[in-house]
């Protein structure tokens, strides 16, 4: 393969790196068939004979970063607990691939990573043109989903664990932050045009890290997000915290919100609330017409002087008020009202009668607002713009993915989904030694191995993720 390169008369460095390239992704694709063929035939050797009555050999594909691998592995006949028969691959159990199918945790990895950053369509171009597996656009959907409903098994099962108080967090802090927001998407239509649906995204943190220069960054902090109903959603956000801290060691608890009615819930009521100042503040721009009203009420809203605002709020109404319900007085009387409904929630919690602890060494306490930020770059730059339209379920999956990703938990649950325990020890003892030439095929030419000129230049097998598969491919190639 490299001579023929050679011998041209002009050669491009990219097609160099492409032979090459695709020449070790065929190896790869050779020698995985070869492993997985062993791992089949030890699991047929040491399996429970009177439980799994072999059926013969099932031909199968499994998609990899280097391309599709096709294998054959043994199908067996078991009993399940209602006593009929149902059909078994030991060697898919064995690796994990009845979690989301046949793909390999590199593949996975990259097509979540990819799909949470720009759409299907660019997500499955980008896989399969930096890997040697060609996907779909539907394919990459097909993952996404996937991943997404064993994430929201996981939501689950750690609401059931907070109701059953087997909570597992044992962290304590002065100060736990709470905000709240809503990003609205635009739903798919379906026969009529429907009309969207809400995430529902909320950020937990500790307070602000104590970095050098003007910008500073969240302390430990936690993104939960949810297209479902507010209880749902705030079960979730209870078991979340629950998870992370013992609730009996948060000194005080801050929710900050714009106000909505789904932010609010039983869980925390005993959280000190407190309304956006960004919604406030848009709130007096859009209901108040004349200038100087404006900056008076803002400078007052910023001083947290609220009851001369409110009074200020009453006295612009009363001076433009006509009796005959103009737009602009009917703003100014909205503000107004909902000024005075809003009454002990505008105030920031630092201007408030009450004791604030001290934060640990290295934490600021600074005023809250950054739930539009986390919700831009959590869910926003993902799933909105570009006449982006999501159908409920599908974007649920897709929340699911960004928020874990925000979390930097993405990886690790794709791992938890796509790799089994797979080496077992009689099969170490079996690779501990390079592979004979019968158990991995190779092309001959001319009494020399192909790939021969291409094994002192980088694999790209050994820039897998997964320590096993590096060694295993050492231990074959080298």
């Amino acid at each position: 393969m490299s001579m023929s390169i050679v011998c041209k008369d002009k050669v491009s460095f990219k097609e160099i790196e492409k032979e090459i390239y695709a020449a070790h992704c065929k190896m790869a694709r050779e020698d995985t068939a070869a492993i997985l063929k062993m791992l089949d035939e030890e699991l047929h050797e040491t399996r429970d004979r009177s439980e799994y009555r072999d059926k013969g050999l099932r031909k199968t594909t499994i998609k990899t970063v280097y391309g599709e691998v096709e294998y054959s592995r043994h199908v067996y006949i078991a009993r399940t607990d209602k006593g009929k028969n149902a059909a078994v691959y030991l060697l898919d159990k064995e690796l994990g691939m009845d979690t989301i199918g046949l793909i390999s945790t590199n593949l996975a990895e990259k097509i979540a990573e990819a799909a949470t950053d720009v759409p299907f369509r660019k997500a499955a171009s980008h896989v399969s043109n930096t890997t040697g597996q060609v996907i779909s656009h539907a394919g990459a959907w097909n993952v996404v989903q996937a991943i997404g409903e064993k994430l929201a098994k996981e939501e689950k099962l750690l609401v059931k664990e907070f109701h059953n108080e087997q909570t597992r967090g044992n962290k304590e802090t002065p100060i736990l932050f709470e905000e709240m927001d809503g990003v609205w998407l635009k739903a798919q239509e379906s026969g009529r045009k429907a009309p969207g649906m809400e995430v529902k995204v909320g950020t937990m943190y500790e307070g602000w890290k104590d970095t050098a220069g003007k910008r500073s960054t969240l302390a430990e902090k936690t993104v939960v997000a949810g297209v479902e109903r507010s209880e749902s959603f705030h079960e979730k956000w209870e078991a979340k915290i629950q998870s992370i801290y013992d609730p009996e060691k948060i000194g005080l608890r801050i929710l900050n919100g714009d106000g909505g009615s789904w932010i609010h819930d039983e869980y925390d009521a005993g959280a000190l609330q407190q309304y956006d100042r960004f919604h406030a503040v848009r709130l007096i721009r859009q209901k108040t017409s004349h200038d100087e009203a404006k900056a008076d009420m803002l400078r007052l809203l910023r001083e947290d002087k609220i009851d001369e605002l409110i009074e200020y709020a009453r006295m612009y109404f009363d001076s433009i008020s006509t009796k005959e319900n103009t737009p602009e007085e009917n703003a100014a009387e909205e503000l107004a009202d909902f000024l005075e409904d809003h009454k002990d929630e505008l105030a920031r919690y630092k201007a408030r009668d009450m004791h604030i602890p001290e934060p640990p060494e290295g934490i600021l306490y600074k005023n809250m607002g950054v739930q539009e930020n986390q919700n831009c770059t959590v869910i926003t730059l993902r799933m909105k713009g570009k006449r982006k339209r999501w159908a409920e379920k599908s974007a649920a999956n897709m929340v699911r993915l960004l928020y874990y990703r925000e979390n930097k938990d993405l990886m690790d649950a794709v791992d938890r989904y796509t790799d089994g325990v797979v080496w077992t020890e009689p099969l170490k003892e079996k690779l501990s030694k390079p592979l004979s030439a019968a158990k991995v095929p190779l092309v001959e030419a001319e009494g020399n191995n192909r790939y021969y000129d291409t094994f002192n230049v980088h694999l790209p097998i050994l820039d897998s993720s997964n320590p096993r598969t590096v060694q295993v491919f050492k231990r074959m190639i080298f």
